[in-house]
């Protein structure tokens, strides 16, 4: 398996309505939702997708699994600001930004290279988020002109559902189908659709276990790629799961209850 550290991310996002009412010069009556509500209607009508682009994604939570030499860690950076407050989003953005500068992990995510990184990457550049480590080439560091972050076939990001498509998008699948079919439990309690009406509603907290059991289903289909690629031994990949399951079992919060209850240990593959 890589040297640790290994770091495992997934974002939630909800539509900037405040961006799209700059962009489209909209009028002071109308709300923010009023004018998201003008801009889907207008996309419905026209044929496209109510889902808005990624410079007009608002992050509202970034997850990560933290794996290092001394074991296995979930953590969370929140924008817990109710809707029409102020933005936390810019501290969360940096928060995890610094994260890398300090460790300097090799970073794992499933379409991060589709979506998450690309979204980071605008809203850092609005909200003056510093970066230096991550946006190294090897200008600082000559390693990094070999591996960085940045490149597509550099494994100091390796966006795993990338990789197994062999980088052809028609072969994409579903973060939530891959982890199914591999005994994990997929998506619980909401999916990606939902965000957006939970964080309208105040529901951050629900928010957070959600990208946090996305992120764990990440975490551990990247212990089945390095079982299938030789990174890990059988005996190996199968101490990772106990050493896991002991993690969460010791995380008093009702979504790692569910989580554990929809994993049973036949999951494991034989060895």
């Amino acid at each position: 398996m890589s040297s640790w550290p290994v770091l495992v991310f997934d974002i939630e996002t909800v539509p900037d309505a405040a961006g799209l009412r700059l962009l489209r010069s909209a009028d002071a009556a109308l709300s923010d939702e009023q004018v998201l509500a003008q801009e889907l209607a207008e996309r419905a009508e026209a044929g496209r997708s109510d889902f808005l682009p990624h410079h007009l994604q608002r992050v509202v939570a970034i997850s990560c699994v933290y794996r290092g030499a001394d074991g296995v860690r979930v953590h969370s950076f929140v924008d817990r600001s109710l809707p029409g407050a102020a933005s936390e989003e810019g501290r969360i953005v940096q928060q995890f930004f610094a994260t890398i500068e300090k460790r300097v992990p090799q970073l794992v995510s499933w379409n991060g290279g589709g979506f998450d990184l690309p979204v980071l990457h605008y809203r850092g550049l609005m909200h003056g988020v510093v970066a230096s480590k991550y946006w190294d080439f090897g200008e600082d560091d000559r390693e990094f002109k070999w591996n960085n972050y940045i490149s597509r076939y550099h494994h100091r990001h390796l966006d795993l559902m990338d990789l197994l498509a062999l980088y052809q998008p028609r072969a994409n699948a579903p973060l939530d189908a891959m982890a199914k079919l591999c005994g994990l439990p997929g998506k619980l309690g909401m999916d990606g659709t939902a965000v957006h009406g939970a964080w309208r509603a105040g529901r951050i907290e629900d928010i957070r276990r959600y990208c946090e059991t996305d992120v764990m289903n990440t975490y551990l289909l990247y212990c089945r790629y390095q079982l299938m690629r030789g990174g890990l031994t059988p005996a190996e990949h199968a101490q990772e799961l106990a050493l896991v399951r002991g993690v969460l079992a010791a995380i008093d919060e009702p979504h790692w209850r569910e989580y554990l209850a929809a994993w049973p240990d036949a999951a494991a593959p034989a060895g």
